[in-house]
């Protein structure tokens, strides 16, 4: 075995060696020493995260081919490393708390183990690599979700994740046996595309591809694959409801877009075409629509995390310049995102509150998270000059620039989808500016990772639409290679 091949998988050796550092300091160092434990993760995790960014992509096949080290992937995973870095500055108060604090080491053990898997999605060309990677991803997050084990919440949406996650994986692998068994024998992408143009496979790769869309489709929380998000959002831990809501999905999403280029693009552009629209139609409009009824921020943000999902793939219908727009998309949700559940982790540390009631009338006792929530809250409804109305107006440009009439009309539908959605964000910014009453969250100060994670979203909200910069970043990694 040429163990050079090693030196292309850079991104998941620092992520293992940071891996490896963290466990070994919480495995033997004393209890007054695990005190650093956290600021040493972050630190860590930030130094990666800039070499990651700085490392140049070697551009090569390795392992037979199975792994792909490519500028797109090395940009994608540098974009997954931002939102892990706030995640975790996010949630060192939490981790630090007396229920969490003697386990903490495993917190931050399991999202580095989640991630090594999501990298080895992204440059997965191989489906065996692909299907290690989104277990080495789904299974840690089950116990991540469980963390708080003395809440039965916890328990209850662990247990669905998990039953979930079995289900899906199932679906998946049935539809990979279909894929084997029918497409020459081999589960290489190139491979796959290479026996469908030469008709060499069979009607069935036709349903392959059906269970392979549904399996990566509840990794997505596409509808109908959705059921389980709001559970599991609103049961889980806030720092890991995050996580969820934005690593995930951009890993997943740019997997989904790969595999759809480079194995099954033949079989999608025949016969499922309209079925992409019909599910990316369906994600927009039920997640918007159910968004209106809920109360609780987790739920709230967990219907809304399915609407955005719709929206970061409409990218596979445009190509090369589809894929760079859903890269900036993910990034900008990234930091949109993650500002409201920093706002929202900030208020239950403190208050134990995850109501939308509970916000009425914030801005009166805490001004500056009120800033932060409704800036979030614009950036997530497209509303300029924020950088979400940029990454939309992105997506959305790249999808009509194919010609196709019926691109128009999905770009319609879920222009009209905007509209919806800007009438729930703004009804977070009613309760907190507008409605009468005295303030029910007393004024406090965040916890320092906190107010930086803040800082740091708020600055990418202001700055990403109004800096072409990573969008340009995104195109050239693009134009290098997928």
């Amino acid at each position: 075995m040429d163990y050079s091949q090693f030196g292309a998988m850079l991104p998941e050796l620092i992520i293992l060696g940071i891996f490896l550092v963290v466990f070994l300091f919480d495995t033997f160092s004393g209890e007054r020493a695990k005190k650093a434990l956290t600021p040493l993760t972050v630190i860590l995790f930030g130094l990666g995260t800039v070499a990651i960014w700085l490392i140049p992509s070697c551009d090569m096949e390795v392992f037979g081919g199975m792994y792909v080290d490519s500028p797109a992937c090395k940009a994608i995973k540098a974009i997954l490393n931002i939102g892990v870095f706030i995640v975790f500055l996010q949630s060192a108060k939490w981790a630090e708390s007396d229920e969490v604090a003697i386990r903490k080491g495993e917190f931050y053990e399991l999202i580095l183990v989640t991630l090594f898997g999501m990298y080895l999605m992204v440059s997965a060309r191989h489906f065996l690599l692909f299907v290690i990677g989104l277990e080495s991803a789904s299974l840690p997050l089950a116990a991540l979700v469980a963390f708080n084990k003395k809440h039965y919440e916890s328990h209850e949406a662990a247990v669905k994740y998990i039953l979930t996650a079995v289900f899906s994986s199932a679906v998946l692998l049935m539809g990979l046996s279909f894929v084997y068994a029918f497409s020459g024998g081999s589960l290489y992408f190139y491979d796959i595309s290479r026996n469908i143009v030469s008709g060499e496979g069979s009607g069935l790769l036709a349903i392959a591809l059906a269970f392979v869309i549904a399996g990566i489709g509840f990794k997505l929380s596409l509808v109908p694959f959705h059921l389980w998000t709001a559970d599991v959002y609103q049961g889980a831990p806030t720092a890991i409801t995050s996580y969820l809501s934005v690593i995930s999905k951009g890993s997943a999403a740019f997997a989904f877009f790969v595999i759809f280029a480079q194995a099954f693009g033949t079989v999608y552009s025949d016969m499922w075409e309209w079925m992409m629209y019909a599910v990316i139609i369906a994600t927009i409009t039920v997640g918007n629509l159910f968004a209106i009824r809920q109360k609780n921020m987790k739920r709230f943000m967990a219907f809304s995390s399915i609407s955005q999902a719709g929206y970061i793939m409409l990218g596979i219908f445009a190509g090369g310049i589809g894929l760079a727009s859903m890269m900036y998309y993910i990034l900008v949700y990234i930091v949109s995102n993650l500002a409201v559940f920093a706002v929202i982790s900030a208020v239950e540390n403190k208050t134990g509150k995850v109501g939308m009631d509970d916000y009425d009338g914030l801005h009166k006792t805490n001004p500056w998270l009120s800033f932060a929530m409704t800036l979030a809250m614009f950036s997530l409804a497209g509303i300029p000059p924020f950088a979400g109305f940029f990454s939309k107006i992105l997506i959305f440009t790249s999808v009509t620039s194919t010609g196709s009439m019926a691109l128009y009309m999905l770009v319609l539908i879920a222009l009209i989808n905007t509209i919806i959605s800007l009438y729930y964000y703004l009804l977070v910014v009613k309760a907190i500016w507008i409605k009468p009453g005295e303030a029910k969250v007393e004024a406090f100060r965040s916890a320092a990772g906190e107010r930086a994670a803040l800082w740091i979203c708020v600055a990418g909200i202001v700055f990403f639409g109004i800096v072409p910069y990573l969008y340009e970043y995104c195109v050239k990694a693009v134009e290098g290679g997928l």
